[in-house]
């Protein structure tokens, strides 16, 4: 009998112990996605149930698809060394009045257009990061440069007009929605009902996989029930979201194009050589240097990904605006940013990840959204957001200094 209660009570000593060091090891991103659930349900319960209504959650995912895809790119500029790209606003501004003088003055077929505006990016990423990785002028002035500059050519080809409107095959990239392949079936739609519980399926497969491989290397792992709790909670949080989807208009095309971006860039930092370098050097770039890593192409590849990025996210919110305007991309670096630092990102460099990010990205959106219901002001919107970003950088620099 005390055979049996010392083993459970082992068991929930390692339990606690798997759960704290999962936390201790994650502080940043854990923090910041409870931190997400208690703001979710602070504003379900002040917006009398508007924020989670179907269409409100697809809208959210519609209003913050251009931030989730600037975050991705700004995290890996920050993971360099605490690097930020100042231009990605005047870049977005500019590709969007590419796109305009392409698809609306020149009547371009909307493919070709966005393949040239891609092209555009590329190049703008390329001359940016010539002079960041190659001559060393910081990337704080020569994308501080970019902004002035990309914003000013926008002005000039746009002669301060908006272009408008865009076909409607093109305003479907952000505002279109998968077609339901079981249309009539049910109420609710099947493809978005089904694709969520794929996705958990292959997620399940994916975490038990990495699971089993940490043990057989004997690598640092969280224990069995650590590992259990945490599919658990995205399983449920994944089929949620899509159960939302389907009771709406099923699964937008532009979460689509979001959820690949987060999987190809979160495997690209977590499973490739060229992705650990970003963190070698950010941890400490003359370590880096001497190991034999090339820090000036990291560098340079990270802003040249950043200005394509960029272009993708100009696609998507002129998409959805269904203009061009002189004015357009207006704080989105900020938007990217805060986004990133929320999210767990150091400030000093060599920690941040993709999902974090993400999970920053949503916190600004869920409060936007939220306050926006309320009708709060603006103003007061802006003051609650720059608190809550020098709250997280403070965190950042706190956990640093007990470590």
């Amino acid at each position: 009998m005390q055979t049996v209660q010392k083993s459970g009570d082992n068991t929930k000593h390692n339990l606690l112990d798997g759960i704290k060091s999962t936390f201790r090891s994650n502080v940043r991103q854990y923090a910041m996605l409870i931190a997400l659930v208690v703001i979710i349900i602070i504003f379900q319960i002040l917006t009398n149930g508007i924020l989670l209504v179907p269409m409100n959650v697809a809208n959210l995912i519609l209003q913050n698809s251009y931030v989730f895809i600037l975050a991705i790119g700004m995290t890996l500029c920050i993971l360099t060394g605490g690097n930020i790209d100042l231009s990605v606003g005047s870049v977005c501004a500019f590709i969007g009045a590419l796109l305009g003088t392409f698809i609306v003055s020149m009547k371009m077929n909307i493919w070709l257009a966005i393949v040239f505006c891609l092209v555009a990016g590329l190049i703008i990423g390329i001359w940016q990061g010539f002079w960041i990785a190659y001559v060393r002028i910081p990337a704080f002035i020569v994308t501080l440069a970019g902004m002035l500059i990309f914003r000013g050519l926008t002005i000039t080809m746009l002669k301060g007009l908006t272009l408008s409107p865009f076909p409607e095959s093109f305003q479907k990239l952000s505002g279109g929605y998968i077609p339901d392949i079981f249309k009539g079936a049910s109420a609710l739609n099947l493809t978005a009902i089904i694709a969520g519980i794929i996705i958990s399926i292959v997620y399940i497969f994916l975490e038990a996989k990495k699971w089993s491989a940490s043990k057989k290397n004997e690598y640092e792992s969280n224990s069995l029930y650590v590992m259990i709790g945490k599919i658990a909670l995205v399983v449920v949080a994944t089929n949620l979201v899509f159960y939302w989807f389907a009771k709406y208009k099923g699964i937008p095309v532009i979460f689509v194009i979001v959820g690949v971006l987060v999987f190809v860039y979160s495997f690209f930092a977590n499973n490739t050589i060229q992705g650990r370098y970003l963190y070698a050097m950010g941890g400490n770039e003359k370590a880096a240097k001497l190991s034999g890593i090339n820090t000036n192409r990291v560098l340079f590849f990270s802003y040249v990904n950043m200005a394509v990025l960029s272009a993708v996210a100009s696609i998507a919110f002129t998409s959805r605006l269904n203009a061009a305007a002189p004015q357009s991309g207006t704080n989105f670096e900020l938007d990217a940013i805060a986004a990133c630092f929320i999210g767990g990102a150091s400030a000093y460099g060599g920690v941040g990840t993709v999902i974090g990010a993400i999970i920053g990205a949503l916190v600004m959106g869920v409060l936007n959204n939220g306050m926006s219901i309320m009708g709060v002001g603006s103003d007061m919107q802006m003051t609650i957001k720059g608190f809550v970003l020098l709250m997280a950088v403070a965190f950042d620099v706190f956990s640093k200094s007990k470590r």
